[in-house]
C-alpha cells in the first residue's frame, strides 16, 4: 500500500520520457558547433534549467502536504509528479551535459550514492514537513547552477586546460578507431572481391 506514494513520481518519470522528441527538438534548435555540426553541449543544460525549478516545487508542495490531516492523499501524491518528471529530466540530460564535457560523470555518481544514506535519519529526527522543507530549500539555492552553466558552460570548457586535454586525447582515440575501422574494411574487401567472382 505505502508503494502507492511513489505512483506521482513513475508518473512524472514516464511524462519526461515520453515527452523525449519534444525534449530533442527544443536541443536541437540551439546554435551548432561548426566543427561537428551538432548543437553545443550546453544546449541540453536549456531543459536541465526547466526541470531543475520543477523539483524544489515538486518537493515543497509534497512537505507541507504529506501530513495526515484534513489534505486528501491524492495532494502529496500528486506533487511527485513535476518532481519525478524534474529529477528524471536533471539526471539523464545533466548526466549527457557531464559526459560529453568533462568525459565522465563519476562525482556525481558518487555524491547520489552517498546522500540518500544520510535521508532516513534526517526525516526521522526532523519530520517529513521540516525534512522536506529544508531538501526543498536546498534545491531552491542550487537551481541557478544549470543556468550558469547554460549561459557560461562554453566559456569554461574553453579555458580549461584540464578539459582541453581530454578533449585531445578524445579526439586521438575517436583517430584511431576510425583507422582501425579503415583497416578492417580494406582487409575484409579482398574476401569480398574474391566473392564477387566467384
Amino acid at each position: 500500500m505505502s508503494g502507492l506514494a511513489f505512483l506521482g513520481i513513475g508518473i512524472g518519470v514516464v511524462l519526461t520520457i515520453a515527452c523525449e522528441p519534444f525534449i530533442r527538438r527544443l536541443i536541437n534548435s540551439h546554435a551548432k558547433d561548426p566543427e561537428t555540426g551538432k548543437p553545443y553541449p550546453e544546449a541540453m543544460v536549456s531543459f536541465v534549467c526547466i526541470c531543475a525549478a520543477m523539483i524544489p516545487v515538486g518537493e515543497l508542495w509534497f512537505a507541507w502536504t504529506c501530513s495526515p490531516a484534513s489534505i486528501h492523499w491524492i495532494v502529496p501524491l500528486l506533487a511527485g509528479i513535476p518532481f519525478g518528471a524534474g529529477n528524471t529530466g536533471v539526471f539523464i540530460y545533466a548526466s549527457n551535459y557531464l559526459t560529453q564535457s568533462y568525459g565522465n560523470s563519476v562525482i556525481r555518481s558518487v555524491l547520489g550514492g552517498v546522500l540518500p544514506l544520510a535521508g532516513a535519519s534526517m526525516y526521522a529526527s526532523l519530520g517529513p514537513n521540516w525534512a522536506g522543507t529544508l531538501l526543498g530549500v536546498l534545491e531552491v539555492v542550487i537551481v541557478p547552477i544549470p543556468f550558469v552553466f547554460y549561459k557560461y558552460g562554453h566559456k569554461i570548457r574553453v579555458k580549461s586546460p584540464l578539459i582541453l586535454r581530454m578533449q585531445e586525447e578524445k579526439t586521438k582515440l575517436e583517430g584511431k578507431r576510425a583507422k582501425r575501422q579503415l583497416q578492417l574494411q580494406q582487409a575484409n574487401r579482398p574476401d569480398e572481391e574474391k566473392a564477387e567472382v566467384v
